[in-house]
């Protein structure tokens, strides 16, 4: 399934309330999946949290829509990635949702990003950049 841009900026732009978290609600450096919906209740998304198995800094955050097409991903401490046209973009980067591509192509972070400084500051960005209105998380563990 594909989206057409207009589509995706429609989706992106709209308000997302959490209404359903597995994996628990502690921000600890585990998988977890937060089911959100619409406003209006007509779109659901989900915003998923993937840590490293690896590396604890390494850490992707992502809001998809209607199930699979995911329309913002955010990779912290990755490799760098390769855009379609060549172009290398180094981590952290954003992927927006592009059509004809999906999420294969990466962007530098946008300005609202420069003051975040771990792992809690990017999620509380993305969930503002994403339109999610509250981070569904508790404070992370000191040290984290």
């Amino acid at each position: 399934m594909e989206l057409t841009q207009k589509e995706a900026r429609t989706l992106l732009a709209m308000i997302k309330v959490p209404h359903e978290i597995e994996g628990g609600l502690d921000f600890d450096h585990t998988k977890k999946l937060v089911k959100l919906k619409s406003l209006d209740g007509r779109e659901e998304f989900h915003f998923n949290v993937i840590p490293s198995r690896y590396e604890i800094k390494k850490i992707t955050y992502q809001t998809r829509a209607r199930k699979s097409i995911i329309l913002v991903r955010l990779d912290i401490k990755g490799p760098p990635h390769r855009n379609p046209d060549d172009e290398e973009i180094p981590c952290p980067h954003i992927h927006i949702y592009k059509e004809g591509y999906g999420d294969k192509w990466a962007y530098t972070l946008p300005k609202d990003f420069d003051d975040c400084t771990n792992l809690w500051d990017f999620l509380e960005e993305f969930c503002k950049f994403c339109n999610i209105s509250q981070n569904p998380f508790n404070q992370p563990v000191i040290g984290f």
